[in-house]
């Protein structure tokens, strides 16, 4: 038996109940292709980036690795699920092994079935889209990027407080490059005490997060003691789309309350985050407003629910205009052709501001904020953010895989 295998058999043989420990060193047979209800690599990839999946039921794991290698330096960034960055850019020198530990939520469509008779429905409505991510399947999915060396990874049930994330597409695990948003950048900022679980989805409306039965997906799990960010606004302001469409001045933060109140009756903690402008300048290099009344709505309903406020539109335009015209479009998809749309550099310095509120705002959240202080008015500049970009697309995978 190879001694690779042997030592696999070895922790096994030692591991509590619930915790798998896979070999991954570079000719480990926890290597293989992935297999249906089992453990692998996923398709895609490149010559030394991959991903690795193990068939886990819903639910929140703590995942430890072990990155290092014995022989050669190296610089791992490890993402989970779609491309939710978890660690970036652990750097070991030869000989140098380190242990990192986070938390990775894991869903599928499933919802509790309602009573005979009673409305609702036993699933998420996901589309060919949501099941060619690796967010709604029947495993934990960890991506290995930059110049991994992976020694181990153990991943065993957790239970811990989560923040859960409900929004559009300037806030959802955005699932392929050069697309990123601040609620997938979120989870590296913060220690491995607290998860994130981000169920976002672009396009989403406040009234469609419900029909979608979204909503219904988060309330399932949510607990006494978690939280619930809510950021809508981008879609909501759509007249264009009536089905959905709510007014700044009176359904909007009328649907928001609705949001408040589940949670709370739930106990869980309501949190109220402002959308970040679109990057439009005017002549004098200052930032237009697009998003009309619907920012100062949720502020004002932050004050009269007593909920504590997130204001990403304030911060988003102190952002870009710190940055200017000329810097501003590094922070945005398609190499600044998009307005809306972050890259990973936009998303990190969104997220970096979303982790600064947290900090001011939220006492009880604030210890597990472990990046430096930010301030909106000076972001780091594009060279400053080095973040690997994922070698894995949805063409690499089947939908329904």
């Amino acid at each position: 038996m190879p001694a690779s295998a042997a030592f696999a058999l070895l922790l096994a043989a030692a591991s509590p109940a619930g915790v798998q420990h896979f070999d991954l060193s570079a000719s480990a047979p926890d290597r293989q292709p992935y297999r249906a209800g089992g453990h692998g690599v996923e398709p895609g990839g490149s010559r030394t980036d991959f991903a690795f999946s193990v068939a886990v039921p819903e639910g929140l794991y703590r995942v430890t690795v072990r990155l290092g290698d014995q022989h050669v330096a190296g610089e791992t960034t490890v993402k989970a699920e779609a491309r939710r960055l978890m660690l970036r850019g652990v750097a070991t020198r030869a000989g140098q092994i380190v242990t990192r530990s986070f938390l990775v939520d894991v869903r599928t469509p499933a919802l509790p079935a309602p009573p005979p008779n009673a409305p609702g429905g036993s699933a998420v409505r996901i589309d060919a889209r949501d099941r060619a991510e690796y967010t709604w399947d029947d495993r934990l999915t960890l991506e290995f990027l930059g110049d991994p060396r992976v020694t181990s990874v153990e991943i065993a049930p957790a239970i811990a407080p989560t923040l859960y994330l409900v929004g559009d597409s300037t806030v959802t695990d955005q699932s392929a490059e050069p697309y990123a948003s601040w609620g997938q950048m979120l989870p590296a900022m913060l220690d491995d005490t607290i998860a994130v679980a981000n169920h976002a989805r672009s396009g989403a409306t406040l009234k469609s997060f419900l029909t979608d039965l979204r909503f219904d997906k988060v309330l399932s799990r949510i607990r006494p003691g978690d939280w619930l960010f809510i950021q809508f606004g981008h879609n909501d302001q759509k007249a264009e789309w009536p089905q959905t469409y709510v007014a700044a001045d009176t359904t909007y933060p009328a649907y928001l309350a609705a949001y408040i109140a589940e949670a709370r009756r739930r106990g869980a903690h309501p949190v109220l985050v402002t959308s970040p402008e679109r990057r439009t300048f005017d002549p004098q290099g200052r930032i237009k407003t697009t998003l009309g009344g619907y920012p100062q709505a949720v502020r004002a309903l932050a004050k009269a629910q007593n909920v504590p406020l997130i204001d990403l539109n304030a911060d988003s335009r102190a952002i870009y205009e710190a940055l200017g015209p000329k810097v501003a479009p590094r922070a945005f998809a398609n190499d600044g052709a998009d307005l809306t749309h972050h890259d990973n550099y936009g998303a990190w310095l969104l997220a970096s501001a979303v982790a600064e509120r947290i900090r001011a705002t939220i006492p009880a959240l604030a210890p597990h904020i472990v990046t430096p202080h930010f301030s909106p008015d000076h972001p780091p500049s594009p060279a400053e953010v080095a973040i690997v970009a994922s070698a894995l697309h949805d063409a690499d995978r089947p939908a329904g895989s």
